[in-house]
């Protein structure tokens, strides 16, 4: 195990160069758009990393240099093949991150040949099957933008100066396991999602919230044909389930195109190779042509609490909403999501972790016959889980993270209902759950066994009493019963307490009365 004092060393590092990074910015834009040009370049420099590695190990016993061998006929066009073949694309040696270093250095880079150097990268993957998935992924990087310095001159500057601090972090892990690309995301977003909103378009899942749904998702799996987050944002919820399983194709959906962006650039940055993912720009609700025909091991989700969709009345015809009769209301799509989830579950154990507001325990109309349905007639739901309140950015309300599974494992008459709610760390910000919350949760879900005022296993009658209202305070009794209180010693205390102040009033006024001031009324 890595030495924790060093991981937080070096995320420490990173977080301090990523903010110097973003205040050269600072003034010319807004942060969601600053965000973007570090990131974008962060990505340059891991495409340029891999590319060197790849090129290395694949001539090391030919005694020759990847500079030589893409001048010499010989090499030349079995370099790019295996370059497109493995790595999806080909970055030629003279566009590689170390002689932009120079450049800076010597003074001869220009703004024109970074944007020489992306346009390189995106046209090599024309016609490859990887095409589709490099194609825009640096568009939100602009570099003709006027943000960036009016001169060219300015721009091209200010670009060098993010690169040289770029080049002084060190992107290998070494002897740590500190995940320095994840954390250069997450580091951003967490410093300016409050100032991007909705503008920005950019939310994520806190990081232990990402393990909880992963480690819930995976009980009991090793090997996981596709996973599938439909509501995916940058990716990281997704590449957490690859954290606990052997995920052998990944799948997202993600209707912000910028966001959609970063969660390829996720993908490729943390070595996911472009034949092993599928992130699709598409408003998942709206338009499921993409994946129509998926089915998928293992879903997690964490879409945005109570949004609005469309919620028209040709979704009754839709296979995803059909069976249950009803749709989701227009103001909270939060069951369409559900609904979207259970159709696409394969056949098999399969299952679903997606964290929700807590009002789709409880709320009624169509809301209440969707979930009368999915607990009734499919009987997936598995546990539901209450977690702390102030645990996301954007939002203090807590949330309940809702495990479904298609084969119940000898469960299907009972679903567990787990309290978590008040075990978390306070923050300044925001609260969080260490991995000893997380360790607590799995383990009591995995061992489904009554916990007084945590856990409760709740047979299929008692969901049935409850008219299958599933708010958690029906099944798991938290209730504190206070000390007695002993009113005749209170009222005695509060006398002597009374005798006090006015023999203390007495022996005031004596010293104002000396003193010529007006005295104290008792």
């Amino acid at each position: 195990m890595a030495d924790v004092n060093k991981q937080k060393q070096l995320a420490q590092e990173l977080s301090t160069k990523l903010w110097a990074m973003a205040n050269d910015l600072r003034g010319n834009m807004e942060a969601y758009e600053f965000k973007n040009y570090i990131l974008g370049l962060i990505f340059y420099k891991h495409l340029s990393d891999r590319t060197e590695s790849f090129m290395n190990e694949l001539l090391q016993d030919d005694d020759i240099s990847y500079v030589d061998a893409w001048e010499d006929v010989a090499y030349h066009d079995d370099l790019v093949e295996d370059s497109l073949s493995t790595l999806g694309y080909v970055l030629e040696p003279k566009y590689l991150f170390g002689n932009v270093v120079k450049m800076i250095e010597n003074g001869t880079f220009t703004i024109d040949y970074m944007e020489e150097i992306i346009n390189s990268i995106t046209e090599s993957t024309l016609g490859q099957d990887s095409e589709a998935d490099f194609n825009g992924l640096f568009e939100d990087m602009d570099l003709k933008s006027s943000k960036l310095g009016k001169e060219v001159s300015q721009r091209g500057k200010l670009i060098g100066k993010i690169i040289q601090t770029i080049d002084t972090i060190n992107f290998q892990m070494g002897d740590t396991d500190v995940d320095i690309l994840g954390s250069a995301y997450i580091t951003l977003i967490g410093n300016f999602a409050s100032t991007a909103g909705k503008k920005g378009g950019e939310f994520y899942t806190p990081t232990n919230m990402s393990k909880l749904l992963a480690r819930l998702a995976t009980v009991g799996l090793s090997d996981v044909l596709s996973a599938c987050d439909p509501a995916c944002g940058s990716g990281s919820l997704l590449l957490q389930v690859g954290e606990y399983a052997n995920v052998r194709k990944y799948y997202g959906q993600e209707m912000t195109s910028s966001t959609y962006n970063l969660a390829r650039m996720n993908m490729i940055l943390h070595d996911i190779r472009y034949q092993n993912f599928n992130i699709v720009n598409v408003d998942t609700l709206e338009d499921d042509s993409n994946f129509e025909d998926e089915r998928f091991t293992v879903q997690v989700a964490n879409p945005p609490y109570s949004t609005k969709w469309s919620a028209d009345i040709k979704f009754l015809e839709d296979e995803r909403f059909s069976a249950y009769g009803k749709l989701a209301p227009s103001s909270k799509a939060d069951f369409a999501f559900v609904q979207h989830m259970i159709y696409h579950m394969a056949d098999g154990d399969s299952r679903i972790a997606v964290l929700l507001p807590h009002g789709v325990l409880f709320r009624g109309s169509s809301e209440e016959v969707i979930r009368k349905y999915i607990v009734k007639e499919l009987n997936y739901l598995d546990a539901v889980i209450g977690l702390p309140a102030n645990c996301f950015q954007g939002t203090s309300i807590p949330v309940a993270c809702l495990v479904f599974k298609k084969e119940r494992n000898g469960n299907s008459d009972d679903i567990c209902f787990i309290d978590a709610s008040k075990e978390f760390v306070a923050g300044k910000a925001m609260n969080y759950i260490t991995d000893e919350h997380i360790d607590k949760i799995v383990k009591t879900y995995e061992e489904r066994k009554e916990v007084e005022k945590y856990c409760h296993i709740a047979k299929m009658d008692e969901i049935i009493e409850n008219d299958y209202n599933l708010n958690i305070p029906r099944y798991v009794d938290t209730f504190e019963e206070e000390e007695a209180v002993d009113l005749y010693e209170t009222f005695k205390k509060l006398d002597e307490t009374q005798t006090k102040i006015a023999d203390a009033k007495v022996e005031a006024n004596k010293f104002l009365e000396e003193l010529g001031l007006p005295t104290f009324r008792i």
